[in-house]
């Protein structure tokens, strides 16, 4: 660093202050700096960087599943934020097990990242309690923690329900299903919001209509049926084949448009996602101790 000083014609404070990003000084000397950097090849040394601040500029990114597109969508938009303020992202998956879960994430916090982004499995997550009180930030994306507290990233479930179940109810449609799982908070939560929408429309909300398996769909006496993601709208429309039951999902998907008729999606940004949970844990990270908060993204009906 005394040799980009030297060269930039700068204080060693005034590099110090380019190659970590602090705001103060001017664009020309930043210029300058950066300039003396790459003709000397200067590194920076993250070994003594972590001795002097006990960071590692290293976060981890836990996907439930690479099969589910939403988890791509997710890691481009923390890659990015990571990018942009100097931080490497690791990343792994589950496969919906919550045990390789807590096996990856304790694996991560012992090789000391300053943060975690989630895609959770279900299950319990208290075994990162005492990560996070020992100044581990946690973020979880696309479902909830369970018994531990920490801030999460969800699409606006319930407000995209009630956008499905109105599309619907103004086609004429009368008995209304929906296709999720029994728990989980994701189908939980879009059930909540049919049923409310279809009080709202005046519709009869059968339990066994709101209920519903890829199994019984075939024979379910439904006009309609809103599926709780992308996997179970494209198993519900294999499973109904020729009939005339109209399908809305949960989630865009590659070539729903093209499909014949077309799919309606409840869409949401995946990246958008990603990138506020990035923004959530750096703020964690430079301090913030406000209470977890609960971020919803907005979701849009795109009718097709």
């Amino acid at each position: 660093m005394k040799d980009v000083a030297s060269r930039a014609g700068v204080a060693l404070k005034t590099v110090s202050r380019v190659v970590n990003r602090e705001p103060g000084v001017r664009p020309e000397t930043t210029v300058r700096v950066l300039v003396a950097i790459e003709d000397l090849g200067f590194r920076r040394n993250e070994s003594a960087r972590l001795l002097r601040t006990g960071h590692t500029a290293a976060v981890g990114y836990i996907a439930d599943t690479w099969a589910n597109p939403d988890h791509a969508g997710v890691y481009r938009g923390l890659e990015g934020i990571a990018r942009d303020h100097g931080y490497l992202l690791y990343s792994g998956s589950t496969d919906s097990d919550p045990e390789r879960e807590e096996r990856l994430a304790l694996a991560m916090c012992a090789r000391r990242v300053d943060g975690l982004i989630i895609s959770p499995a279900q299950g319990s997550h208290d075994y990162l309690a005492s990560e996070i009180e020992a100044g581990v930030a946690a973020v979880f994306v696309l479902g909830l923690p369970e018994l531990v507290r920490a801030d999460a990233v969800l699409p606006d479930e319930r407000g995209g329900a009630r956008l499905a179940i109105a599309h619907l109810a103004a086609l004429g449609h009368k008995r209304i299903g929906f296709l999720g799982e029994p728990a989980g908070h994701r189908s939980l939560t879009l059930r909540a919001g049919c049923a409310e929408a279809l009080a709202a429309a005046r519709l009869p909300a059968d339990p066994a209509w709101l209920t519903l398996d890829v199994a019984g769909l075939a024979h379910a006496d439904v006009t309609a049926v809103f599926c709780a993601d992308q996997e179970r709208t494209r198993a519900a429309l294999r499973a109904l084949g020729p009939r005339d039951v109209t399908v809305v999902g949960f989630g865009d998907f590659e070539l729903a448009d093209l499909l014949r008729p077309p799919v309606t999606v409840v869409s949401y940004d995946p990246e958008q996602i990603g990138r506020t949970a990035g923004e959530l844990l750096l703020r964690r990270l430079a301090g913030v101790q406000a209470p977890p908060r609960r971020v919803e993204v907005p979701v849009r009906l795109i009718a097709r």
